[in-house]
């Protein structure tokens, strides 16, 4: 198949036989309501919306069959609402004809204004959605409701009891009720176990999706094929072969406005506990029984289960100038802007192979990649050790890649040795491929009920339970964050943190995206 050809999967495929439930015998004819809730907020104009706009662009919503509600305490009609977001679902990539497509989904969208916490506003909602399923003639129980949480987790028990008691669906035919919850999940293990017990208590593990949007990602979901589907990597993936990982966040601008929210929780709870140790799972799980969601996620717990408590030795704490200028952000803030941690895994297969997770703000460059550093050739006869180690690196973004560095020989009439890379760049690849954004396939995957891509209740606890205890010593101020530079690499004993596990650093090689 040429690189032009590839195209989208489009609605006639809408489940893998490998990722269907154990109730596909029951239909799913019933109309569907998709509520957002938090529908004034920047979360749902930003990502909510423009995520249901793509997936009704590309057919997977049937106007229909399908209905948006969006619900807030604002009080405006449902024209303000419409045009509040249509800028944010229209973007120089549009494919011509689009404006048609942006004014027939925005008619899609009807607005409910009402409380979180009193019956009023959601007895309304729960109204509305009736009277949609009532004009689409959908038989009682067999409609579809999908409520989506783009709120502060503050307001989450107080919405669950309100949709629990006001707005849910039967499901003896074929229907149901399901919330997709955003991070974070708590502040801590305390916090998140009071939180999922509250949420627990009115709705069942399979109708809550708590969401975490690397995990949407196109090279995150292309890590269990690249591990299982390939025997190449089969012998190598393993603490014989592989003398370090690395799971990188970086961003070349700070908190930009947003120094009030980020200073509650610091780059560990925003970055480091749920999306690096999300991706950190799936390098280093186990192959699972099946692409079942629940053998999936067993494979991550274990892993979860596996991490060795955090030295304080092996964590780098940085805090960028400038950050506590930020009006918003407390005179004295403890809270870093840059961590990087080295987790250990306590199994066959990774034992005394560091993991080091490494995240930052207003750093030099910005971007998100899985760096696997493999040991060093025994008994190299070309002397080329100087010149770096092989490394297997996933570039999650921008410029989605995977690349292979290795040594090769230097063109020319000398035996000379050079890095060079077996490069699979997506976009040279995968000419005319639109990737999607991990909203879109995860808010589908909600809608045909699989949960593999959402972390479980019992993986959310057991991960907390690895950072809970070092965020408390940072919380209280038992670990400072050191100062570091705006548009710098981070503090410089990073750098010596990385070395001292045993990271090798290429000198003079730079990875350069190859041009169409």
């Amino acid at each position: 198949m040429g690189s032009g050809q590839w195209i989208m999967e489009k609605r006639s495929s809408l489940r893998n036989d490998s990722f269907s439930r154990d109730n596909d015998n029951v239909p799913e004819a019933g109309c569907l309501s998709i509520i957002v809730l938090g529908a004034s907020g920047d979360l749902a104009k930003k990502k909510t919306f423009p995520a249901l706009f793509n997936l009704y662009r590309q057919g997977f919503l049937q106007s229909n069959e399908v209905h948006i509600f969006g619900y807030a305490r604002t009080k405006i009609s449902d024209d303000e609402l419409r045009n509040r977001i249509r800028g944010y679902l229209i973007n120089d990539k549009s494919a011509p004809g689009q404006s048609e497509q942006v004014s027939e989904f925005l008619q899609l969208i009807k607005y409910v204004s009402g409380s979180y916490d009193t019956e009023e506003g959601f007895q309304l909602l729960d109204k509305e959605i009736s009277a949609h399923e009532s004009s689409k003639n959908s038989l009682e129980g067999s409609s579809r409701r999908l409520f989506y949480f783009a709120l502060p987790p503050s307001v989450y028990p107080s919405v669950s009891r309100m949709i629990k008691k006001c707005c849910m669906n039967r499901s003896d035919l074929g229907g149901w009720t399901r919330i997709v919850v955003e991070k974070p999940f708590g502040k801590d293990l305390d916090s998140s176990e009071k939180l999922s017990a509250q949420i627990g208590e009115l709705f069942e593990e399979p109708q809550i999706y708590r969401i975490d949007h690397y995990l949407g990602k196109e090279l995150v979901q292309n890590l269990l094929v690249l591990r299982f589907a390939n025997r190449m990597f089969l012998p190598l993936w393993n603490r014989d072969n592989i003398d370090n990982v690395q799971i990188v966040f970086r961003e070349d601008f700070g908190t930009e406005g947003r120094g009030g929210y980020f200073d509650e929780y610091g780059i560990i709870r925003d970055i480091i506990q749920n999306h690096l140790l999300q991706v950190l799972c799936l390098v280093a799980m186990e192959k699972p029984v099946s692409l079942k969601p629940e053998h999936i996620r067993d494979e991550k717990v274990k892993v979860l289960q596996s991490v060795l408590p955090i030295k304080d030795e092996e964590v780098v704490l940085g805090q960028y100038d400038g950050y506590r200028d930020d009006p918003t952000v407390p005179d004295h803030s403890n809270t870093p802007t840059f961590a990087t941690a080295v987790l250990r895994i306590h199994n066959e297969r990774w034992e005394g192979v560091p993991f080091i997770l490494k995240a930052g703000k207003a750093l030099n460059s910005r971007k998100a990649e899985i760096r696997i550093q493999f040991k060093d050739v025994p008994g190299d006869i070309f002397k080329c050790k100087k010149q770096g180690r092989n490394e297997f690196v996933i570039r999650l973004q921008p410029s989605e890649a995977m690349y292979m560095k290795l040594t090769v020989k230097q063109p020319g009439l000398e035996m000379s040795t050079a890095q060079s890379e077996l490069d699979l760049s997506y976009r040279q690849r995968y000419q005319g491929v639109t990737i999607p954004e991990a909203y879109e396939r995860l808010i589908l995957d909600t809608i045909r009920g699989d949960q593999q891509h959402f972390v479980r209740r019992d993986e959310l606890k057991a991960a907390w339970e690895i950072f809970t205890p070092l965020l408390h010593r940072i919380d209280d101020g038992e670990m400072k964050p050191l100062p570091y530079k705006p548009g710098s690499r981070g503090p410089a004993e990073a750098d010596e943190l990385l070395s001292k596990v045993g990271y090798v650093q290429t000198h003079g090689y730079i990875w350069i995206p190859p041009t169409l």
